[in-house]
């Protein structure tokens, strides 16, 4: 159950609201705007050097991702976010570096970790904090070990060799339910900031290559953007830097 009353006011920063325009004020991105007002919860993503040990003291809700963050109370007396891992519960104990144990809420480097574990909050270089398996439900698994490097593989079937001192938090992160939440209305929609989508094919030519025709008609051609490129099937990912780490492609390209 997540906590019920105001969030730690230490770790709050004021969150800027662009609307999806640019610094010019053109709109760059569609359909946002129109948010409720929130604040940033500053979540602590880098793993600190030495030994670290902590108590967890409450699970909140953050509007500003899908997973759940947890406070964290060391033993300096500190207090840090982290996100919440899966059957994270108040007074669990845990730990951070190379010599923590292997349970859920634990961070030590990939090449400690046990063949076969899942964990979430992988850092894509040493040093360079958490950046991949970090939304609600999300985990990698380590699949191999071979001398310096640790191979693991994602949610979205990708296999990736990492740096085994790359840190990893040990389990699946929390709220794994988020994906079947219904919004129920479009009113809920609007406080997401998210505004309302209209078809191409309900504009006018100017507006739309869509558009246009007499009565209710198709597009009459592949689906297109407002400005002409392919929506469905066109390749837009551009990772030639990655072709040496990554050794299997995710299973839909």
């Amino acid at each position: 159950m997540a906590y019920r009353n105001n969030p730690l006011r230490s770790l709050l920063r004021r969150l800027h609201r662009s609307s999806g325009r640019n610094n010019a004020g053109v709109i760059t991105v569609r359909h946002r705007g129109g948010a409720h007002k929130r604040r940033y919860r500053a979540v602590d993503f880098s793993y600190h050097p030495g030994c670290y040990k902590g108590r967890l003291e409450r699970v909140e809700y953050d509007p500003n991702r899908s997973a759940r963050i947890a406070l964290v109370q060391y033993g300096s007396g500190s207090r840090r976010y982290i996100i919440s891992p899966q059957d994270a519960m108040v007074g669990m104990e845990v730990a951070s570096g190379n010599d923590a144990p292997v349970r859920p809420g634990c961070s030590l480097p990939l090449s400690k970790v046990p063949v076969g574990t899942s964990v979430h909050n992988l850092e894509m270089r040493p040093g360079a904090g958490a950046q991949i398996a970090r939304a609600a439900g999300a985990y990698a698994t380590v699949i191999s070990a071979n001398g310096a490097n640790v191979t693991v593989r994602l949610r979205s079937g990708e296999v990736r060799s990492m740096d085994g001192r790359c840190y990893a938090t040990v389990g699946a992160v929390g709220n794994a339910g988020h994906s079947r939440t219904m919004q129920g209305k479009a009113g809920r929609m609007r406080w997401r900031g998210v505004r309302p989508t209209v078809r191409g094919v309900a504009m006018n030519p100017v507006d739309h290559p869509h558009g246009g025709g007499e009565g209710k008609t198709t597009a009459g051609r592949h689906p297109v953007s407002p400005w002409g490129q392919h929506t469905k099937g066109l390749k837009t990912r551009r990772s030639k830097g990655g072709r040496r780490v990554i050794l299997h492609r995710r299973e839909y390209e």
